[in-house]
């Protein structure tokens, strides 16, 4: 069956220079999750981490800026 959203991801305020964390549930547990940015694929680093357990999935953006909207 394919992967689905249980629960999508929500819009999210915040300042520019902090964080901010992006969580979405899944109907399958540890699905491969593929955060993108339009047509850029985000990795791990140091502005953004990636963290999943069992069916939920969260991107944290670090160092906001204007452009990460």
């Amino acid at each position: 069956l394919p992967v689905l959203f249980k629960q999508e991801l929500q819009n999210t305020e915040a300042e520019e220079g902090d964080r901010a964390t992006l969580r979405c549930e899944l109907t399958k547990p540890n699905a491969p999750v593929e955060w993108r940015r339009g047509d850029i694929t985000l990795y791990p680093g140091l502005k953004y981490e990636m963290k999943q357990q069992g069916s939920t999935a969260e991107l944290v953006i670090y160092d906001l800026e204007l452009d990460d909207s």
